[in-house]
């Protein structure tokens, strides 16, 4: 009988140990936040600079119908939460691209617009001005007018991609930060162009990089790294 009664206490000291452990683990998790988590809301412009099959010229006689980009501007917005040197972040993007083909109208224009999110490093210790790297999934669409008329206009599905990043943030009056960044984004678009016999559809690579500078409000009681 003894073996059991010894059995029942250290169960029940098992228990009260794994209980003091989870409690302990959970007020940790809580109170690294609370030290050191950073909110930011953010603005952000600059130029859009096509590159590879989407910034090229087709040659007569290919049946190309997303080419010709050139470069262009648009805006967007950043948001994310940091903990530490570790942080999450979505964006939006709106982005107008000079075109010089005949996809085009003569003063027509590639507007790509969509959303990303994903994963933020910025590495501790490195003084005033704070570098950081990014990279996520994005979710871009593509529009323009084709022809001579903007009757007919080359539409994409809303397809997965991704963005690489990279920047600094600067801070400036405290609470705000200067945020100069650039990004490559990379994917490929399905395209559909209602009233064109050949091709009536297909896929597309828009691969671009922007260089962006930006504007960040940072919550008052986090750090400034993200």
């Amino acid at each position: 009988m003894h073996w059991k009664a010894y059995l029942i206490r250290s169960t029940h000291q098992m228990t009260a140990s794994r209980k003091a452990t989870i409690a302990v683990t959970m007020l940790a998790l809580s109170a690294v936040p609370l030290s050191a988590q950073s909110i930011y809301l953010g603005l952000r412009g600059g130029a859009g600079i096509p590159t590879g099959s989407f910034s090229e010229n087709s040659t007569q006689g290919q049946q190309v119908l997303v080419d010709g980009a050139k470069t262009g501007f648009g805006y967007g917005l950043d948001a994310g939460i940091g903990l530490g040197m570790f942080g999450v972040y979505a964006g939006f993007d709106k982005i107008d691209f000079d075109c010089e083909t005949t996809t085009c109208t003569s003063d027509g224009k590639y507007k790509l617009s969509g959303v990303s999110a994903g994963v933020k490093l910025s590495p501790p210790g490195m003084g005033f001005i704070r570098p950081w790297v990014k990279g996520g999934v994005t979710f871009n669409e593509l529009k323009s007018a084709y022809g001579s008329s903007a009757s007919g206009g080359l539409t994409t599905d809303r397809t997965p991609g991704y963005e690489l990043g990279a920047g600094l943030d600067i801070p400036v009056f405290g609470l705000f930060a200067l945020t100069p960044q650039v990004r490559y984004i990379g994917q490929n678009l399905k395209y559909k162009v209602p009233g064109v016999t050949s091709p009536t559809s297909g896929e597309a690579g828009v691969n671009y990089f922007t260089v962006d500078l930006g504007l960040a409000f940072h919550n008052p009681f986090g750090s400034m790294g993200r």
